[in-house]
């Protein structure tokens, strides 16, 4: 874990004890506020290639979420969308931040959503990125079919091996060329940061409800950015968003995966900034 800590924080990195989870996060620039959430098998990481541009005109604050990153486990093991929406709402709180802007990348963006409609006070503007929150059991991924698989949870640490991981990365990359040993190293060293697979495993077999529905319900602007080539969040949810959020903007882009901040980071930076400002 020191190993860790050491090659995955820098000086903006901070720890934040919340319901008795250490939460890794940095918070850079100045402006109004604007939060970032990853998606599975990620961390705040994913969102490092945005930062030049976003904190010239924004405070943003990214944090690893519970189950993953350095933040690791958490003392209950409750994966749920409300467990996560409560972290996050206890987080921020300890923060001081009661209003800002919220973007989320797949699961990110799911709990970004739902963070929204629970506290629709506090988000100015949403942003979501290839998110989750449409649930199909007939297409999971490959990880969380693997997931679900009986006594996959007896192998886990030795079933997803580094060359696993890096089949994964190559699922969610349209643009293979972007894939370099430093990215895959990072997301497998910290998906293997102790007790993050079990967290895994407990978060995909967690009961979850389809609450989509309840998206007619947003009274805020929502930005809809897609990857035409997602193999884990078809494109066709983009329009499903677009046709069901009351007032969104949707982009779509051409030859680009499930990870639109990782693949074309300018691009989708300056996306965000027009939409926020």
């Amino acid at each position: 874990m020191t190993q860790l800590i050491e090659k995955y924080t820098n000086e903006h990195s901070r720890f934040m004890p919340v319901n008795g989870t250490l939460i890794h996060y940095r918070v850079e620039g100045k402006g109004p506020k604007l939060v970032l959430l990853h998606g599975s098998f990620s961390s705040l990481h994913t969102f490092d290639d945005w930062m030049p541009a976003l904190k010239r005109k924004f405070t943003v604050i990214r944090l690893d979420l519970p189950a993953f990153g350095l933040t690791g486990p958490t003392p209950d093991n409750c994966y749920t969308m409300q467990c996560y929406i409560t972290h996050l709402h206890h987080f921020l709180k300890n923060l001081g931040i009661n209003r800002f802007s919220l973007a989320g990348s797949s699961l990110g963006g799911w709990i970004a959503w739902e963070y929204a409609l629970a506290y629709p006070g506090q988000v100015s503007k949403l942003v979501l990125l290839d998110s989750a929150g449409f649930i199909d059991e007939r297409n999971l991924p490959l990880p969380f079919r693997m997931a679900r698989t009986p006594f996959f949870n007896r192998v886990i640490k030795f079933a997803v091996s580094r060359g696993m991981l890096e089949e994964f990365v190559r699922e969610v990359y349209y643009n293979k060329s972007r894939i370099t040993v430093e990215l895959v190293d990072r997301y497998y060293e910290l998906f293997n940061r102790e007790g993050n697979p079990e967290a895994f495993l407990r978060l995909v077999n967690a009961r979850y409800k389809d609450n989509s529905r309840q998206l007619r319900k947003l009274k805020i602007p929502v930005l809809i950015l897609w990857g035409k080539e997602d193999r884990w969040l078809p494109v066709e949810n983009a329009y499903r968003f677009h046709e069901t959020i009351p007032e969104n903007d949707l982009i779509v882009y051409d030859y680009v995966g499930h990870l639109p901040m990782e693949e074309i980071p300018e691009d989708t930076a300056q996306d965000v900034m027009a939409f926020l400002l």
